[in-house]
């Protein structure tokens, strides 16, 4: 492929370039409590001289940054992060190049940093929330108990709740005094501000109605201003309660990375004393009579012989020198049958030895194993945002502030409603509702966190969704391009056919593979193998030319032997229409024809099929049944492509295409109004993969490294499509859910809560009721995003 996706990364899974030096990173934020702290991370990122893009997410907490080295580099964005009132947790693996720290690669050092971090906060938490709750209770007990306990009214009573609301608010509170500061250092507002000033009004008005009640009105007729102080108690437990399932509910969002991360095991076993991998000789793999030595996987470097017995995973990526065992690679490809490795064989490090004992040679360490690429392209995948995101990100940034105004302007309409000091603490009860009913933190997470969830779900199907934006564009598709070979056929041709009319048949292939072994063609190879499988075996030819895309020629002995098309072969002068009718005959099968001369005389004809795949014609038809146009683009003949397609079931086909001219059928596609998606091997398919709407390759987790498009069908091949649809659509339908239930949740909340509707329904909302709503729903919006873990792939897609 041409080395860029659509988005103009690079294509490897490795840490990117962009051009010439823009780099791609992404950073763990901590600190981050809603929406609104989105857009302030995303503003000190981008005002940084050499930033071209910043997306944050909340739901995993990671800022996605592209810069140019040149200009900046990770250190300038951390300081930026810091300053903006948040922290930034860098790698430890700071070693040199090559060192086992740097083999050890991001795949654990940062997930493990990121854990022990969110650990040690939800510890935190967990510890805040105790207090708050134990203090909290004898306030609800005390100032709801309207006259049922004796005395909770008086001076006494009221003083007993002004230590349990300051243990509340001065305690476990502090957390959001303090972040509500910081950012109005920075000149913004989030969630604690709204938290803050709630609790912060409710706490000071009734610490003065209790230190010095003289100064409210109409106390000089014994009138005992009201006290808020269970509110506020109540709304910081809360709040408290709410980060914590959040909190929870976040850490199920990364299960599929930590899944993936948690497969490479620690140590592995290395063979010493060993010279080229030839071992014992006894072929069982178990390195008899070689020394042994347990050591760390960062340990390990390239060229090491490793040994694996049945029952361990495979420590890290490599070559198998000795042994033959069946290994699962489900956990990284999402294929459910354990593959055959023998010696050549390729393995993987997170897999699973199962039958035999297994000697490779290490080839890939730390970040650059194919684990490694996968865990790291799907955290990139999570912290993307898709387009859909933009309306709420908006609204975020205003929200806080246009909060705070509906707030002030309640309690001012309630006051002058009702000046009396029984109106004065309705308006202070609305206001103080206003302010915590509000939620951004919904908003925030109704996008990221669906979209974390999606491409983690994918990634466990051996589906590799990068990002939101795909997503979203795949949920769209209507229109579907197959490249055919590869694609929708195995890729390999195979030699089906031989017709002789001047020799005989075993005569004639020996000559043909004669010619043909000199030539490097698929074609050419498949007739060579087809040919050595018949028992006709070729020999040495002298004087080869090739005319592409016509035929090749060469001396076998004393004869000339032609191998190529019916026009190529009448231009030398012989006559092909003896064998016409078959070659159409054959065409009409999917069959490619080659006509052969011999000495100037027509002596027959050979034919290859690339065969389609088992998994082919079911994917067509559950692509047809999901509403989606297919369409077949080759550069095969048009009789031979339309064979193909009626086996397929495909009505539409685009033959005779050349490689480079897939990209102008893409282009004519979308002209038309269609959604497209052009899926290909990977190979020879990047301009048009990169100038579709979603462009989607076929890989292995061998390759994906390459895979120059929006999705990537880990292995599988075709049969994997469909679930990528589905998948992308069932996270679009869960993403709408979020974000309408988050709107109107906030389109009803506020207005209840600032009682609009008490003059003609009598709804009125108290402020802890509306403190324990504002703390559910973001915690809604995680739980509703969380059931795209049970999306499941079909037995057969």
């Amino acid at each position: 492929m041409d080395g860029k996706t659509r988005s103009g990364r690079a294509t490897d899974l490795e840490p990117r370039t962009e051009a010439v030096s823009l780099l791609t990173v992404d950073l763990p934020i901590r600190g981050m409590t809603c929406a609104s702290c989105v857009q302030r991370v995303e503003r000190a990122l981008t005002r940084i001289d050499g930033v071209a893009s910043a997306a944050v997410s909340f739901a995993t907490e990671r800022a996605t940054v592209s810069f140019d080295a040149r200009r900046t580099g990770e250190p300038a964005l951390a300081r930026a992060v810091v300053d903006a009132g948040y922290e930034v947790i860098l790698p430890i693996d700071a070693g040199e190049e090559g060192s086992a720290s740097s083999n050890a690669g991001t795949a654990t050092t940062r997930a493990e940093q990121h854990e022990k971090i969110d650990d040690e906060q939800r510890r935190a938490l967990v510890r805040d929330l105790g207090v708050s709750a134990l203090a909290t209770l004898p306030l609800l007990v005390l100032g709801m108990s309207h006259g049922a306990i004796p005395g909770a009214d008086g001076p006494t009573g009221r003083a007993i709740q002004l230590l349990f609301a300051s243990i509340v608010v001065l305690g476990p509170g502090r957390r959001f005094f303090r972040l509500a500061w910081m950012a109005a250092r920075h000149r913004t507002s989030d969630m604690n501000t709204l938290v803050a000033i709630g609790t912060g009004a409710a706490f000071a008005y009734s610490t003065a109605a209790v230190i010095a009640p003289h100064l409210f009105p109409h106390a000089e007729h014994g009138m005992v201003p009201h006290v808020y102080f269970e509110a506020a108690g109540a709304i910081i437990t809360f709040v408290l309660l709410g980060k914590l399932l959040e909190s929870q509910a976040k850490k199920r969002l990364a299960d599929a990375v930590r899944g993936l991360v948690a497969l490479q095991p620690k140590t592995a076993r290395r063979l010493i004393g060993v010279g080229d991998g030839v071992g014992d000789g006894d072929g069982d793999g178990d390195g008899d009579g070689d020394g042994e030595e347990d050591v760390a996987v960062e340990a390990l470097r390239r060229g090491d012989l490793v040994l694996v017995r049945p029952g361990e995973r495979i420590p890290t990526d490599g070559e198998v020198v000795r042994g033959r065992s069946a290994v699962d690679e489900s956990m990284l490809t999402g294929e459910s049958m354990p593959l055959d490795k023998a010696i050549g064989a390729r393995v993987f490090g997170g897999t699973m030895n199962q039958s035999g004992s297994l000697t490779f040679r290490v080839g890939r360490t730390g970040k650059d194993t194919a684990l490694a690429r996968i865990v790291e392209a799907v955290e990139q995948a999570q912290g993307t945002k898709a387009p859909i995101a933009r309306l709420a990100d908006v609204i975020s940034g205003w929200f806080v502030p246009v909060v705070v105004g509906i707030a002030a302007v309640t309690f001012v309409a309630w006051t002058l409603l009702d000046p009396t000091q029984d109106g004065i603490a309705i308006a202070i009860e609305r206001f103080v509702a206003v302010l915590v009913i509000a939620c951004p933190c919904a908003l925030g997470l109704a996008t990221p966190a669906a979209v974390a969830v999606g491409t983690g779900r994918g990634a466990e199907l051996g589906v590799l969704v990068k990002g939101g934006a795909a997503l979203e564009a795949a949920s769209r598709i209507d229109t579907v391009l197959l490249d055919k070979t590869g694609t929708l056929t195995a890729g390999k041709p195979e030699l089906t056919d031989v017709v002789a009319i001047a020799h005989d048949e075993h005569e004639l292939l020996s000559l043909v593979a004669s010619v043909e072994k000199e030539s490097e063609h698929p074609i050419a190879r498949a007739i060579v193998d087809g040919a050595l499988a018949r028992g006709a075996l070729p020999t040495s030819a002298d004087g080869f030319s090739s005319t592409p895309g016509y035929g090749i020629q060469a001396s076998v002995g004393a004869r000339v032997v032609r191998v190529g098309t019916s026009a190529w072969l009448s231009r030398a002068g012989i006559d092909t229409e003896p064998l016409e009718h078959a070659a159409d005959e054959l065409a009409s099968r999917g069959r490619t024809p080659s006509f052969v001369g011999v000495d100037g005389r027509l002596a027959g004809m050979v034919a290859v099929a690339d065969r389609a795949t088992d998994d082919a014609k079911i994917t067509v038809a559950v692509l047809q049944r999901l509403g989606i146009e297919v369409a077949m683009v080759t550069g095969d003949r048009e009789r031979t492509a339309r064979a193909v397609a009626a086996d397929l079931g495909i009505a539409r086909v685009i033959a005779e295409v050349k490689p480079e001219d897939k990209a102008s059928v893409v282009t004519s596609e979308r002209a038309r109004g269609r959604i497209v998606a052009m899926v290909g091997d990977g190979v020879n398919d990047a301009p048009a993969l990169a100038g579709a709407d979603v462009g989607v390759a076929i890989g292995s987790g061998t390759d994906i490294a390459i895979a120059a498009a929006d999705v990537a069908l880990l292995e599988g091949g075709i049969a994997k499509l469909p679930v990528a649809l589905r998948l992308s659509r069932q996270t679009m339908r869960n993403i709408r859910q979020n974000l309408f239930w988050a709107f109107i949740y906030n389109l009803i909340g506020i207005p209840i809560a600032a009682g609009l509707l008490y003059p003609f329904t009598g709804w009125q909302l108290s402020p802890v009721i509306a403190s324990a709503a504002m703390a559910l729903s973001s915690v809604s919006v995680l739980l509703n995003s969380l059931r795209l873990r049970a999306f499941g792939a079909p037995h057969r897609a």
